[in-house]
């Protein structure tokens, strides 16, 4: 019995052994049929301007590891690069959009010329410096920051339209948050909720370049400044592994610190990189830096996209090893991808728009504006056209929307809040032109204006515009212009015009006289903008004037005169620029119609056109240019010159002194390259700089049956032509083929 029992005992030890290794077995198995839950990977993308789009290369290279990101957070460019990925864009549609975008226009205020109001196309035409300077209260105003960010927000808009206005950046694709600074207090703020462009665009403002962005109360500037890598912010968001990439511009050696600049640059550097090693500081032996080997790129130097992206990308792929021991299969990855593309379909109809911080007559203009899209399925590229449109009427310092969603279930609806915010250094302005002529034979004109401009004085918009000039040719014009509709179109104009010029008289291309004009003229003109390329004018001028002989025959000129005449102008402007252009077309149609009835000394008519045709190709530029006048009907005295059209100067028969040719009739043909040799950097091209030469062919006749290739005079020039700050700068020499030759320094318009 004793052994039976023991023999019991012992099988049972056995199964129980057994049965302990059996299920032993199957706990070991057990993690490979159900894995462990994979860590939240968050990626962390440090601010560095131009250097951050190296950002998108890393990104390449995590989806082509098959590497998920759950979550991100940027500061600067990397907020921009973080917050386009989480707004659901691949980083392939994020590298060609970085591509495409024109960035020298992205870092300006001015939208392209073709969105300017007309009345803002005639402004640049007549003064050279771009830069407006705000009066109020007898103080002179700067803006805030020598940008305003308008194109970059209306870039960063028409990215992220689906997720203008969220509760929280957490329901994006991938859930996200900015850094700014608070300009204020000096610390970072954490953006993570609201307005995804405005967020991404507050991240990178950098002082002083940038205004600040003011969001719930807060004057919000580059978030660098404070934490310019937010791994503590990605921490916050439940993150247990961090891709970190760092971009940041690296210390200068102590050679490459020669300027005030460069030192100022490097005092602001050594404050970041001090920030930033504390939170390096903080990583794990899971965590990944990747830290791209950009030299000494600049963080303004967008010139070289594709480059940037490939080094980030070469970056990522070195920390390959690393990164894949976060790599999930093709079928978890699958599944990451079909979570970030899922959005709506379509697009929502418009309801209404509603204007936010804007006077009464803004939202007047603004509605008006925007009223065509009320009933209308969102069409963003049409709604970014009209606001620029609204931005081009030079009046505001930002235009900005967004789509928003009022209402609940079958009262839900969407619509348009438009934010505009009149320029802080308004409502009046103070601009300033300069203009100089000098041909190096002791023919010079030198000119200096002030334009002061008055807005805002009536609910539609009214303008009063006064110009002074002093130098040779001093003048005192005012303008007071009224629009009739809030959509601005149609308009009237009443003007008054003092100007004191010179009238040289030449016989045989050498002058024979000189005399001294004065003019006084009073102005009625209605019109009719149409749209931002054209504008309709008609009207009657009065104008008195009298001359004083300097030297010459007094008789070659009335000593008094009076016009008065009915006017009729077409004008149509779509040049790129008034100063090189590079694409575009400009087109005048003008016809005068003097009556002695209206107080003209003689009845006679004449007609009146220019056509200008600019197209580019790379650095290459071609003009064609034509312009032409004529009498009409009636004839003009031969001691009438003020009302003869003139030629000569830089580019109107180049080789001929200026208006040493007058006539009744003008014609004058000319077909002009240049080709940019310089894009901005030190010394000489520190400006735009083109080469470029001219062929002229024309001249004045008394009938237009006169008007041949024969009788034409033909001219070439070469010059060099800078675009500078004050306007275009000319240097060149210019040859007729009668001999004759002049040389030009030339600071002004010329097409």
């Amino acid at each position: 019995m004793r052994r039976l029992a023991a023999s019991v005992v012992c099988i049972a030890s056995i199964a129980v052994t057994a049965a302990s290794a059996v299920a032993a077995a199957s706990a070991a198995r057990a993690p490979a049929a159900t894995p462990a839950r994979r860590p939240k990977i968050c990626v962390v993308l440090s601010g560095g301007g131009a250097r951050g789009l190296a950002h998108i290369g890393v990104l390449e290279v995590l989806q082509r590891l098959r590497v998920p990101v759950d979550c991100i957070a940027g500061t600067s460019m990397g907020a921009i690069v973080g917050g386009l990925y989480a707004s659901g864009m691949t980083p392939a549609q994020i590298a060609a959009m970085m591509r495409s975008v024109d960035w020298q226009q992205a870092f300006s205020d001015r939208p392209p010329r073709a969105a300017l109001a007309f009345r803002r196309k005639q402004d640049e035409r007549n003064f050279l410096v771009h830069f407006p300077i705000g009066l109020k209260h007898w103080q002179f105003l700067l803006p805030k920051g020598l940008i305003q960010g308008q194109q970059l927000q209306e870039t960063l808009r028409r990215l992220t339209l689906r997720d203008d206005d969220v509760a929280s950046f957490d329901t994006l694709p991938t859930p996200f948050r900015a850094v700014a600074t608070d300009l204020v207090t000096g610390r970072a703020v954490v953006l993570d909720h609201g307005d995804l462009a405005r967020a991404m665009r507050a991240s990178m403002s950098a002082p002083g370049l940038f205004a600040p962005v003011d969001t719930d109360g807060r004057l919000l500037v580059d978030g660098g400044l404070a934490e310019n890598l937010p791994i503590a912010v990605a921490r916050a968001m439940g993150a247990q592994v961090l891709i970190v990439v760092d971009v940041e511009y690296p210390l200068l050696p102590r050679h490459r610190l020669d300027s005030a600049l460069a030192i100022s640059n490097q005092m602001i550097a050594i404050l970041v990189h001090h920030n930033s090693d504390r939170q390096k500081a903080t990583l794990g032996p899971r965590d990944v830096l990747i830290e791209p080997a950009l030299g000494l790129t600049g963080s303004a130097d967008f010139s070289v996209v594709g480059q940037t992206i490939q080094l980030g990308e070469r970056a990522a792929l070195a920390a390959s090893a690393q990164l894949a021991r976060y790599r999930v299969s093709r079928a978890a990855y699958a599944r990451y991808l079909a979570r970030r593309t899922a959005r709506a379909a379509g697009a929502p109809t418009i309801r209404f728009v509603h204007v936010e911080g804007a006077s009464r007559a803004d939202r007047r203009t603004i509605r008006a504006t925007l009223a065509p899209f009320v009933g209308a399925p969102l069409d963003p590229k049409a709604i970014a056209a009209r606001i620029d449109q609204i931005y081009g009427l030079g009046l505001f310092q930002t235009v900005d929307y967004r789509v928003v969603t009022e209402g609940q279930g079958a009262q839900r609806r969407h619509g348009l809040v438009v934010r505009a915010r009149r320029k802080s250094w308004g409502p009046n302005y103070l601009r300033f032109g300069l203009k100089l002529q000098d041909d190096f034979q002791g023919n010079s004109e030198y000119n200096a204006a002030a334009r002061f401009l008055v807005t805002e004085i009536d609910g539609l918009g009214a303008e009063w515009r006064t110009d002074l000039q002093i130098g040779s040719n001093p003048k005192a014009v005012t303008e007071f212009y009224q629009p009739l509709s809030p959509r601005r179109r149609w308009f009237v104009a009443p003007s008054l015009r003092v100007e004191q010029r010179d009238e040289r008289i030449y016989t045989r291309d050498v002058e024979v006289a000189d005399f001294r004009e004065r003019e006084a003229e009073a102005d009625f003109d209605v019109g009719r903008e149409l749209g931002t390329w054209g504008e309709v004018r008609l009207g009657v001028h009065r104008t008195n004037g009298n001359t004083h002989p300097r030297f010459g025959d007094p008789r070659l000129v009335d000593p008094r005169f009076n016009n008065g005449e009915l006017f009729f102008k077409f004008s149509y402007d779509q040049l790129d620029s008034v100063d090189f252009p590079r694409a575009g077309d400009t087109f005048s149609l003008q016809w005068d119609a003097y009556r002695t009835d209206l107080g003209s000394d003689v009845a006679f008519d004449r007609a009146s056109a220019d056509w200008l045709v600019a197209r580019s190709r790379g650095r290459n530029t071609f003009v064609l240019w034509t312009s032409a006048g004529t009498t009409v009907r009636g004839a003009i005295r031969p001691t009438a010159v003020q009302d003869f059209y003139t030629l000569g100067g830089f580019l109107n028969l180049s080789g001929l002194a200026a208006q040493s040719l007058e006539g009744p009739t003008y014609a004058i043909g000319r077909g002009v390259y240049f080709r940019q040799v310089g894009r901005g950097g030190t010394g000489l091209l520190q400006f735009p700089t083109y080469l470029g030469v001219s062929f002229e062919a024309g001249n004045v006749w008394q009938r237009r049956g006169q008007i041949g290739w024969g009788g034409a005079r033909k001219d070439v020039s070469l010059f060099l032509g800078l675009d500078t700050f004050l306007g275009p700068l000319y240097v060149g020499g210019g040859y007729d083929t009668t001999g004759n030759s002049a040389y030009y320094l030339f600071l002004g318009r010329t097409f």
